[in-house]
């Protein structure tokens, strides 16, 4: 990678919602180990935590319970344990997703994730991939100590890769990472995915309904545009 050859346009790509069409396993593997717990999770409760990480969402729903950060661990562990079985039985990729990863790399754009989920999960999408895939960097919730609405995990990507802020695109399906990407100084496009109403995408730059409307050229123009180029 050479980083003398400025400027250069970066693409980060949340996982969940965007790379995976990951609502129906979450919410499975929260109302599982929930069960377990004696606790319950609904559809509304689940659908109101997204982009968050999985300790903050424990915090938020039971945050009335007296729970240790032991407690919270071990429900963590737990959940993405779950999660994890049932992604890897039958990986849910968002139609579009790894033909628009190609097209980008192609196009010689850098890429990366920036998830709130643990560094297992992505890793999972790393092995999907391939050995010779093109994601350049991976920040995952366990690289940060804040999640998303906070800037971290973008901000954490742009520089591993070593992008200028205003030279990254975010692709989110979640309001709470159209907040972060905008409080990164990037590029938000919220893409439409299950759960979701286009109205929540209302700070996106960019909003779209499926990942096949989206391209090399058409992200590139839109970070020029945002950049003043």
């Amino acid at each position: 990678m050479d980083h003398a050859k400025f400027p250069k346009r970066a693409v980060i790509f949340d996982i969940d919602g965007v790379l995976i069409d990951s609502y129906d396993a979450h919410l499975q593997s929260w109302q599982q180990v929930a069960k377990r717990c004696d606790r319950e999770i609904s559809e509304k409760d689940f659908a109101n935590t997204f982009g968050r990480t999985s300790r903050e969402i424990i915090r938020q729903l039971w945050e009335n319970a007296t729970l240790s950060d032991l407690d919270v661990e071990a429900f963590d562990q737990q959940k993405e344990a779950v999660f994890r079985a049932i992604v890897s039985a039958h990986y849910p990729w968002m139609d579009g997703a790894r033909e628009l990863i190609s097209a980008l790399s192609a196009a010689d754009f850098y890429l990366a994730v920036g998830s709130s989920g643990p560094r297992e999960n992505v890793e999972v999408l790393l092995r999907q991939l391939g050995a010779t895939h093109p994601i350049a960097v991976a920040v995952s919730g366990s690289d940060v100590l804040h999640g998303k609405p906070h800037p971290e995990v973008f901000q954490r990507a742009a520089e591993k890769l070593k992008i200028p802020a205003g030279n990254c695109a975010v692709i989110e399906d979640a309001a709470a990472g159209i907040t972060a990407a905008n409080a990164a100084g990037m590029l938000s496009i919220g893409l439409v995915s299950t759960g979701h109403e286009r109205s929540e995408y209302a700070e996106a730059d960019h909003v779209v309904s499926h990942l096949s409307e989206l391209s090399a050229d058409r992200i590139g123009r839109w970070i020029d545009a945002s950049a003043g180029v």
